[in-house]
């Protein structure tokens, strides 16, 4: 009994109430422009039914899921809490028809609508009552100290009746911001925060991610190695069996030497090819340089066009640059092209590589000697996706679409 009383008596003064005080002050401020994106949220979905206000419903879907940081900055200063993001909109190809899509659909951006439109009455309430509750308690608790002022008799018992409301007002006004506080973490955990699907799914995207790229780091240091070590062993090796060439007298011996240094040549070569097939060195310069001596490098004419704002991750510029090596070599041996179009861009959250050829077209995923079944498997272990369009006569389409990190 004894710990329920003190908890009750240290409430007023808590650091713990101060805080949830200071949140719903916040909060009370920091929701009258969310309150108005849930308006218009609600305007713009009737108006949907009309079709005029889908663009400007999407666009409301957009800034309500930005609210989610936007009321986790208080949380976090005031009392401690964190949720992650979103998980970001995924469109199920390109284009704004279906990325509007996609944010239509998506059930985050209607909940945090409906955050948005709830968090203003409670926190208005919370204000309002807790302020009004603060107020009285402290007026009747001081009352003795300027009743002078006020020689009427004082209403609701009398003077001391008055301390007695007031410090019982002092001691419950901590619990009643305890009790918005609650009904607003349990508003958060239902509408703001991910479900543990969600958190899963992310934690396994997460893992993968990371997985890909210390592979990717593995396999260039296995490439580093290589070239370091045995790579090098094998050149002083060959020059030694060169010298040992020019020097030989014997005949049998000379021909035991010059085949050794063939064998040599060939495993060096192998070595090369093995190297050069863990991570292009051209690679080493950027994906843009990359995709351009590819280019330079085709049989057929190509034209070049790379906008890539920010580098990507070396999984993923692995991942392109043999794509785009694959299909340039597919355009020669087998389009009859005179001319190439290779287009690389990040665009919504996506790289989209398209190759284009005016070749005699009918080319299949599942043709032999394409290697397109590989790249489709490719795009696939990555979360993207490969779409071929090939009508007979031409011209060739190929459009690989890989999600950014």
């Amino acid at each position: 009994m004894r710990p329920v009383v003190n908890a009750v008596l240290r409430a007023p003064t808590a650091a713990r109430t101060w805080r949830e005080v200071g949140y719903t002050l916040t909060g009370t401020v920091l929701a009258v422009p969310t309150f108005a994106i849930a308006l218009l949220g609600l305007v713009f979905s009737a108006l949907s039914l009309l079709t005029i206000g889908l663009p400007l419903l999407t666009g409301v879907l957009v800034l309500a899921r930005l609210t989610v940081r936007y009321f986790r900055g208080p949380a976090r200063l005031f009392l401690g809490w964190s949720w992650p993001n979103p998980p970001p909109v995924r469109p199920r190809g390109p284009g704004p028809v279906r990325w509007t899509a996609a944010v239509l659909t998506d059930a985050s951006g209607w909940k945090a609508l409906a955050y948005c439109f709830a968090r203003l009455p409670l926190m208005a309430a919370a204000t309002y009552l807790g302020g009004a509750i603060i107020v009285g308690g402290l007026v009747g608790v001081t009352y003795p100290v300027w009743m002078h002022r006020f020689p009427q008799d004082p209403p609701w018992g009398g003077t001391w009746g008055l301390v007695a409301q007031g410090l019982v007002a002092l001691l419950v006004f901590p619990w009643y911001f305890r009790l918005i506080v609650s009904l607003d973490r349990w508003l958060v955990r239902a509408l703001l925060e991910p479900g543990p699907e969600r958190v899963r799914i992310a934690a396994l995207e997460a893992s993968r991610a990371a997985l890909r790229a210390d592979a990717a780091a593995l396999l260039r240091r296995v490439e580093r190695d290589l070239h370091d070590g045995p790579q090098a062993r094998l050149v002083a090796l060959g020059v030694a069996l060169s010298r040992i060439e020019r020097r030989a007298g014997e005949p049998e011996l000379k021909a035991m030497v010059t085949q050794a240094r063939g064998a040599v040549v060939e495993a060096l070569a192998e070595l090369r090819d093995i190297v050069r097939g863990i991570h292009p060195p051209a690679l080493d310069a950027g994906l843009s340089t990359a995709i351009e001596t590819l280019a330079a490098r085709s049989a057929v004419p190509v034209d070049v066009r790379v906008d890539l704002p920010q580098r990507p991750t070396p999984d993923l510029e692995s991942a392109l640059y043999f794509s785009a090596a694959e299909l340039l070599t597919n355009v020669a041996k087998h389009a009859g092209a005179s001319r190439v179009r290779l287009d690389l861009r990040a665009q919504g959250g996506i790289l989209r590589l398209t190759v284009t050829d005016d070749g005699r077209g009918g080319a299949r995923s599942g043709s032999r000697g394409t290697g397109l079944a590989g790249l489709i498997r490719r795009a696939e272990s990555l979360d993207g996706a490969l779409r071929l369009h090939s009508p007979p006569g031409g011209p060739t389409t190929i459009i690989l679409e890989l999600p950014c990190e």
